[in-house]
This record gives C-alpha cells, sequence and structure tokens, in this order.
C-alpha cells in the first residue's frame, strides 16, 4: 500500500518509515501540516497516518481540509492526546480510527489492514496527472493528443511516478518497480531512462511535470510558473 505517514519528530516517524517498509508498503514522509496536505491531496494514497501535534498547521486542520475537499482518503489519527474530547473530535472530523501514542506496531498494522478494506478498488486502464496520462493496455503515454510509446522499463518507472503523483519517489523504490527486488542498477543508469521520460514529457515544449529531488529521487509535479 501508499501510505502518507506526518510525523514531526524525526526518530518517531523513521521508526514508522521502517517498520512500515519491512511489512511490505512504500512510505512518504511528511514532517508539517502544510507538507501534509500538500502530499495528502494525491489520488493514489491507500492510507495516511496522521498525528495530531504537528508544526504549524496541526492535524485536525490537516483532516478538516482534506475531507472539505472531498478527500476520502482513509486516514488513522496519532496522538498523545487521549481525552475523549480529542477523539470525538477526530472522528467528527473524518478520521477512520484514533490510536494513542504509545502504541504496539502490531496494532498498528492491523489498524491499517483494517481502515483499507473500507475503501473500495477502483482498477482503471489509464492513470493520470493534469495532462498527462498512461494507457496501461498499449504502453503508452499520453499528453495533449500525442501518444508515445514507453519500453518495459519506462512504463514500469511511469506507472510507480504516477501512483505516487505530488511525492517524493526515492530512486531504491524506481529501481525495484521497473528492475525488480534487489537489482543492482546504477544512478547513472537509472538517470538515462529518466532523461528520456523527461523528454517525452515534454517533447513538445509543454511544461516539464518530472522533476529530479537531487540526493533522493523524483518527483511528477506542477511545473512552478
Amino acid at each position: 500500500m501508499q501510505i502518507l505517514v506526518v510525523e514531526d519528530r524525526p526518530r518517531m516517524a523513521r521508526l514508522l518509515d521502517r517498520a512500515l517498509r519491512r511489512d511490505g508498503h512504500t512510505v512518504t514522509l511528511a514532517f508539517d501540516g502544510e507538507q501534509a496536505m500538500e502530499y495528502g491531496r494525491s489520488p493514489h494514497l491507500d492510507v495516511i497516518l496522521l498525528d495530531v501535534a504537528l508544526p504549524g498547521i496541526d492535524g485536525f486542520t490537516v483532516l478538516n481540509t482534506l475531507r472539505t475537499e472531498r478527500l476520502t482518503t482513509p486516514t488513522i489519527m496519532l496522538t498523545a492526546r487521549d481525552s475523549m474530547e480529542d477523539i470525538v473530535r477526530g472522528l467528527d472530523l473524518g478520521a477512520d480510527d484514533y490510536l494513542t501514542k504509545p502504541f504496539s506496531l502490531a496494532n498498528l498494522l492491523a489498524r491499517i489492514r483494517a481502515v483499507s478494506r473500507r475503501r473500495p478498488v477502483i482498477q482503471t486502464e489509464r492513470l493520470e496527472f493534469r495532462d498527462l496520462a498512461l494507457d496501461r493496455s498499449t504502453h503508452q503515454l499520453c499528453r495533449l493528443g500525442r501518444s508515445m510509446p514507453l519500453s518495459r522499463i519506462e512504463f514500469a518507472l511511469m506507472e510507480k511516478l504516477l501512483r505516487n503523483a505530488g511525492m517524493v519517489v526515492t530512486k531504491d523504490v524506481l529501481v525495484e518497480a521497473a528492475w525488480g527486488l534487489g537489482a543492482d542498477v546504477s544512478d547513472t543508469s537509472l538517470y538515462v531512462y529518466m532523461r528520456a521520460l523527461r523528454n517525452k514529457i515534454a517533447s513538445d515544449g509543454e511544461r516539464q511535470l518530472l522533476h529530479t529531488i537531487r540526493g533522493v529521487g523524483y518527483t511528477l509535479r506542477q511545473a512552478q510558473v
């Protein structure tokens, strides 16, 4: 599953990241409310783990904003606040579950499985972001009337990026998606494929949507004006 973890304490965030990845999930980390709202708008998330006590915009406000925008990604609130008032507030705002710290990893994983089962699975032959679309039946990338065939590797990379549009996808995750678990692929080889995709995405002078996050990976985001 694609899981967004919103936790402002780096140590706790790293612990959750490692635990969820060991359980087979893809994880994106956000450390404040602004990042949470940016990443939380991705249509490809399966679950959000949302801490309440965030710097700036708190978790309650983040959740309320996402639900107001009709974003229904299953969300579990994580907090040290165990008062009934806070629990009721979170659930009333649209949280699917509420865990108070400290909690066991087994309990958290069970809650994640439970809330994810409540969301209907929708199969589609097209993955879309802005004016970019990937046709999964023909392995073609489409933009503004242009159709571009993709190689097997290009298709796998593009599919992973589109399923995580708006979020940073690390190099390791991309390599695993395109070449398989444990594949020995150099950064240079990955760069060559990503450059080819960038050229296809903006081959006719369009704004670039595929961006490099130096030292980390790549992301599909709306180009800055």
